[in-house]
């Protein structure tokens, strides 16, 4: 009887969706409620679909199903507003944060807080999605701190002691910054830390060395398979990647 289990509405996104036999889809969606979750939309593909138009990502969504199992049923699904309306920049920058979810969050682990700052995100983007990068790295910030990967920008982690703003620093993995004895590609100066202590976003420098800080945290965890966002979104002009 378990896995007849109906579960009652929930607020949702779609990440990710994938065809699934002939006529139904893989959807992958973001819940406040219980996280990362992957259903079955029996029939989703038809042309007739009731499903057809809000199935999309940047559609806030209550949705329902039943099943405990790998594939539960997706029973309802229904569109609460319009889309965000985001494009270009913003619309390529929305599908690495969405990326970012689908690849990092453990399915079935409820991140209330976090929807929430991923829906003000995605809004954020919405607004002022022409200048991404504060954004981005606000949220990739706040993404570290959800999972448990964020670190201490204030203190050195193995002394203790406060971070100089005339010292050098190292990134250690699992522990935070390192004080060594000389600068190098691989480290921060103190005054930068203090810099993204505070999310200095003002500064295109602190911005710069948040995407230097976030990547080498990051990649770890999202292993050596590349992120298909970033082929996205490239500057014709300086090649510039905002994630």
């Amino acid at each position: 009887m378990n896995n007849l289990i109906k579960i009652n509405e929930q607020r949702a996104f779609v990440l990710h969706r994938l065809p699934y036999r002939e006529t139904s889809l893989l959807v992958e969606l973001l819940t406040r409620q219980q996280g990362r979750l992957r259903l079955v939309a029996l029939g989703a593909r038809r042309p007739r679909s009731h499903w057809k138009s809000c199935l999309q990502s940047f559609i806030p969504l209550q949705v329902q199903w039943r099943g405990r199992g790998e594939l539960p049923i997706l029973q309802q699904a229904e569109a609460v507003s319009l889309g965000l309306p985001l494009a270009g920049k913003a619309l390529y920058s929305a599908f690495y944060v969405n990326e970012l979810l689908s690849r990092l969050l453990v399915p079935g682990v409820a991140y209330e807080t976090l929807f929430d700052h991923y829906l003000q995100t995605l809004c954020q983007l919405a607004t002022h999605g022409e200048l991404p990068e504060p954004i981005l790295r606000s949220f990739e910030f706040y993404l570290l701190q959800a999972l448990g990967f964020g670190v201490d920008f204030q203190c050195c982690a193995a002394t203790g002691d406060k971070i100089r703003e005339q010292g050098h620093y190292r990134y250690q993995v699992g522990s935070g910054f390192i004080a060594v004895n000389t600068p190098g590609q691989e480290t921060f100066s103190g005054q930068q830390l203090q810099r993204l202590a505070v999310q200095a976003w003002h500064d295109p420098m602190t911005l710069k060395s948040a995407k230097r800080f976030s990547r080498l945290v990051l990649q770890p965890h999202l292993g050596s398979r590349p992120l298909k966002s970033r082929e996205f979104f490239v500057n014709p002009f300086s090649g510039h990647v905002a994630y």
